[in-house]
């Protein structure tokens, strides 16, 4: 079987949605990132196994890495992307930079890689994530230790 290429609005709209999500980590706006994703979330986590719900990822995930990170970017011109025959469901994928803290205050580069699952209601709607997985990159310290305040619509 051989994959169609992928329409060129749909790759759009899933680099969108990337873009959008890293404005949101780099402003510590958990609110405002709440659209990005589906209520019924399910995603693989760094302190749990699994992490079902948009909330229980926000709890658990979210306000544990945000506020230690700075400059979080997803790499936009990398951004590949798969999408369903009736492109309603495409699965994202992406590599990002950002910069950790140590404990000693010194600095290192934090990078890594996503696979997200996105699903829409219609052709054109914005992509909503119905699933995530980021890992970081070999080698890199699983913590940082910055302290941003929360920002953006203050949940």
């Amino acid at each position: 079987m051989t994959k169609s290429p992928t329409d060129p609005d749909d790759l759009a709209l899933v680099k969108a949605w990337f873009d959008a999500l890293s404005a949101q980590v780099r402003a510590v706006d958990y609110t405002g990132a709440r659209h990005l994703f589906a209520d019924d979330l399910l995603a693989f986590g760094t302190f749990t196994d699994f992490v079902t719900g948009r909330e229980h990822a926000e709890t658990t995930q979210w306000r544990k890495v945000w506020p230690t990170i700075e400059d979080f970017r997803w790499r936009l011109d990398g951004v590949r992307a798969l999408v369903s025959p009736d492109r309603l469901f495409a699965v994202g994928m992406a590599v990002w930079d950002s910069i950790g803290h140590l404990a000693d205050g010194g600095d290192f580069d934090r990078r890594g890689r996503a696979t997200v699952s996105f699903a829409r209601a219609a052709i054109g709607a914005p992509w909503v994530a119905t699933h995530t997985h980021m890992s970081l990159f070999r080698g890199t310290p699983e913590v940082s230790h910055g302290n941003k305040p929360e920002t953006g619509h203050n949940s």
